[in-house]
């Protein structure tokens, strides 16, 4: 079968690999049918995998497939059934795994790391076979690309907004890069839960395209200052919530742009790892700095019957077959889309 493998420093390389053999006891065998591509594959894509790897690695982080096959023990899988992919390999039986709070699995987070696609094999290819507990069912009717979006696209805004920030109805969210693949499902997210919405775009094309998916107040950081626009919006006030994923380009700027007692919530870095924090104006507003990573296997199920129930919707900029993946990691590191490019296989 093909698999595409990652071979050295901004090198990939489609490879032919051995089908897998049969599921073993408490395995599923999937059909990969969609993999979405995410900033976590453009770092390892540049070799940021931050423990030790060994190369060639199978890339690709989320996804979506079939299953074709049970192993022993397997109960409520069968074949045919759609499932989304958990993004780590958790073992399914430590505390933090038994309370829900997957993305706490030592197994999966700890010193070695078990992040498909960036530090053990992912799921870029044909087959696979994967622990039972971690292929997550989509609802009826849902198909294999909007369900290749609910771990890490949708699942970690949900994450961030409901289970670490705590958005309420009513309150207004500012959302950093709002044509980002998580920046986009996230406007959705928070209006859905009756938020007002404001965005940060690079453009007035993307802005355009962000108020169609319910953004309320769209700011082109290209033209003006977000912090400065945001509180003005808020009537001086400060917005309740920070979704915040950039890093040392908008953090301090996302700080001023807090009420008193706001909550900065941040699930990545893409313009680097430090940034500066006025520590006057954290303990004195009492604002709340949360840190978020990945997201549960019940918010993978809440996202996907809210995409089936149609509250929710993938924003697709570009689909491209496997042979083309290079073109969309560049396309992705240049920041020229808006949603989700996914490689169907």
């Amino acid at each position: 079968m093909r698999a595409l493998t990652v071979t050295a420093e901004r090198q990939i390389a489609l490879a032919d690999m051995a089908e897998p053999e049969a599921p073993g006891a408490g395995e599923v065998q999937v059909r990969i049918r969609a993999v979405a591509l995410n900033h976590i594959d453009v770092w390892g894509w540049r070799g940021m995998a931050f423990v030790q790897r060994k190369l060639p690695i199978v890339a690709g982080a989320e996804a979506a497939g079939e299953i074709v096959a049970v192993g022993p023990g397997v109960a409520g899988l069968a074949p045919g059934q759609i499932v989304a992919l958990y993004g780590a390999k958790t073992c399914g039986a430590c505390a933090a795994c038994r309370a829900g709070r997957d993305n706490f699995c030592e197994a999966a987070g700890g010193s070695q790391g078990g992040i498909y696609g960036f530090h053990i094999d992912g799921f870029f290819r044909e087959r696979l076979n994967v622990p039972a507990h971690i292929a997550v069912p989509a609802p009826d009717g849902l198909d294999a690309v909007s369900a290749a979006l609910a771990p890490i696209t949708f699942g970690t805004p949900e994450h961030m907004l409901f289970d670490n920030a705590r958005l309420e109805a009513g309150e207004t969210v500012l959302v950093h890069a709002g044509g980002s693949g998580i920046g986009s499902a996230a406007i959705q997210l928070a209006k859905h839960a009756g938020a007002t919405v404001i965005t940060t775009v690079g453009s007035d094309e993307k802005g355009e395209k962000a108020k169609a998916l319910g953004a309320d107040h769209v700011i082109n950081y290209t033209q003006e200052r977000f912090e400065t626009r945001a509180r003005r919006l808020t009537g001086k006030r400060g917005v309740d919530v920070v979704f915040e994923h950039v890093g040392p380009d908008t953090f301090e700027g996302s700080m001023f742009a807090l009420r008193r007692g706001g909550r900065l919530v941040t699930c990545g870095s893409t313009t680097g790892i430090t940034s500066k924090i006025n520590l006057h104006t954290l303990f004195q507003q009492q604002l709340r700095l949360l840190g978020s990573f990945g997201c549960t296997m019940a918010n993978m199920r809440t996202v996907m019957e809210k995409m089936a129930a149609g509250a929710v919707h993938p924003v697709i900029d570009t689909r491209l077959p496997l042979a083309e993946i290079e073109t969309g990691l560049k396309r992705l590191e240049s920041r020229q889309v808006f949603g989700k490019i996914v490689v169907e296989l």
